[in-house]
């Protein structure tokens, strides 16, 4: 039997490696904390892995699962949506892309900005403290947040480009090409690969990133499971 790929499950390498501060749980099942992100992950589809992921959920709870194996229901949940994503891995050196001036890093004093921004233009679930899960950065006109991008998922020897997301109001202009480039250039400057997901009817963010050398390495599964409120 082929080894999985470690990317095949990128939330749980994510939850039991680099970000196991920012989360709970067990070697069966794990979650983000609740002002983290709403992601949770088993490192397997087995009772005892499926039970465990119940137990994280109070009831009224939901929580999103992505990974590259079929998602199994756990008993006591209900799938509120399915859908299939893309994941995409660089394929060539952005580090010598000329990406431009006026890119600001942005940290904990930039939180509240951040979070509105990806609030209006909702590129995937981004909470209060969504930012602490990896470097992010943005730019700025007359010192309002107009567009900005980071990463989320750590797996080792890859991180994911993710909260990618531009203001309606300066739509047009490029800005989410300039800063993807310039996270996956940051990912590759550390020696590690840039990766990242879409979803699969998103063809304007894929035909973007496939500009950027990034190309389809697999489909992934994606579904919001909730535990019915008491």
């Amino acid at each position: 039997m082929p080894h999985p790929h470690p990317l095949d499950r990128p939330v749980w390498a994510s939850l039991s490696g680099a970000h196991a501060r920012l989360s709970r749980g067990s070697a069966f099942a794990r979650r983000y904390l609740a002002d983290v992100n709403r992601f949770a992950a088993t490192p397997d589809e087995g009772p005892e892995a499926l039970a465990a992921l119940a137990d994280l959920l109070a009831p009224g709870e939901s929580v999103f699962l992505l990974q590259v194996p079929p998602i199994e229901l756990p008993p006591g949940l209900r799938a509120v949506k399915r859908a299939t994503g893309v994941q995409m891995e660089a394929t060539r050196d952005l580090r010598e892309q000329a990406i431009g001036e006026g890119i600001d890093a942005l940290g904990e004093a930039d939180a509240p900005e951040m979070l509105a921004l990806a609030t209006l233009t909702e590129p995937g679930p981004f909470l209060a403290r969504t930012h602490a899960m990896g470097d992010f950065i943005g730019v700025r006109r007359d010192g309002r947040l107009l567009a900005m991008a980071g990463e989320r998922f750590r797996v080792p020897g890859f991180a994911e480009v993710s909260g990618v997301c531009t203001h309606p109001d300066a739509r047009g202009l490029g800005l989410a090409r300039r800063l993807s480039a310039a996270v996956a250039a940051r990912i590759q400057a550390r020696g590690e690969q840039p990766f990242l997901h879409a979803w699969e009817t998103n063809t304007a963010a894929i035909r973007l990133y496939e500009t950027l050398g990034f190309r389809r390495r697999a489909t992934v599964n994606v579904a919001v499971l909730e535990r019915a409120a008491d």
